[in-house]
């Protein structure tokens, strides 16, 4: 009987050690394409000369923050899939908790300022470059970066400054506020309220900026654009936007707006694996294959 509750054990470690090489093995692809496809983004945007427009100012800034974003969390899970036991020290884990969440703030309302942008471009085309000038663009990029800063470090110094007296077993694959939330012993209180009012607001202010700047959008190519290719070149130029809008916002408003309960621990870390992981992959596919002009200025340089 013991020799076959032994041969039982290990063959279930084994299989968790093939699941876990191929969880390592998967990640890890879809950490390269996305900073190889990122890159190329960036590199694209600064070449060539045609695209040194707003709307890709913008997107290279996206894909920048598509990189340092999957970079907080990804090299800390793959290791983690190598290993019995992954530790993270205290400072690690607030370093970790405060560029998480300044990568991804910046990123949502990066996605609103690009709305506002496909508005102008579509509803006051002749103001266009008057509105979207140069430095209007670097001031709205450089004013993302640092809202999103300013609002990660406020929940970072937040979270630092709770006594943890309790288990040091974090229910999560990153250092997120509401698993380090449940360890704390102190109160919680005005933690709570930022992550209630101002992350809320922070996810749903962009949010709703894009919903009414391209129900505007929509508007006008309705009622102003009379010709058909006219609004499917429209179109096809938001579809792209659309749908990284979908792909970002969807996750977070669902992790973050709706309350948490006992058993919801494996359902955020899933949903956090989404936008963490899995979107800036996606990102530079979508812009690529959607989009002729990226398409023809990748092929001209590689």
């Amino acid at each position: 009987n013991q020799t076959e509750v032994r041969e039982f054990i290990l063959m279930g470690l084994t299989n968790l050690w093939q699941l876990q090489c191929t969880l390592f093995a998967i990640f890890l692809m879809m950490y390269l394409a996305s900073l190889l496809g990122n890159a190329a983004i960036v590199l694209v945007a600064i070449v060539e000369p045609k695209l040194h427009t707003p709307m890709y100012f913008f997107l290279g800034n996206l894909s920048c923050l598509d990189i340092f974003f999957s970079t907080v969390t990804v090299p800390k899970m793959l290791a983690g899939f190598l290993m019995p036991v992954q530790t993270i020290s205290f400072a690690g884990c607030m370093a970790q908790l405060h560029f998480f969440h300044f990568l991804g703030s910046s990123e949502a309302i990066l996605l609103g300022v690009m709305a506002f942008d496909r508005y102008v471009a579509i509803c006051n085309p002749l103001r266009y470059t008057i509105i979207m000038r140069r430095q209007v663009c670097q001031i709205l990029a450089a004013a993302t970066w640092f809202a999103g800063f300013f609002h990660a470090l406020m929940h970072a110094v937040a979270t630092a400054r709770l006594p943890f007296c309790g288990p040091n077993h974090i229910e999560h694959f990153l250092c997120d506020i509401k698993p380090l939330l449940k360890l704390a012993c102190g109160s919680t209180h005005l933690n709570l309220m930022l992550l209630n009012t101002v992350a809320s607001s922070v996810a749903m202010g962009p949010f709703i900026a894009t919903l009414l700047s391209y129900f505007y959008i929509i508007i006008f190519l309705l009622f102003k654009v009379q010709s058909r290719s006219g609004r499917q070149k429209a179109f096809s130029t938001c579809g792209s936007h659309l749908m990284v809008v979908g792909l970002m916002y969807v996750p977070v408003l669902f992790n973050y707006m709706l309350p948490s309960v006992e058993n919801a621990s494996q359902r955020e870390m899933m949903v956090t694996l989404i936008y963490s992981a899995v979107t800036p992959v996606l990102n530079p596919l979508i812009y690529t294959l959607r989009n002729q002009e990226v398409k023809t200025a990748v092929l001209k340089i590689f």
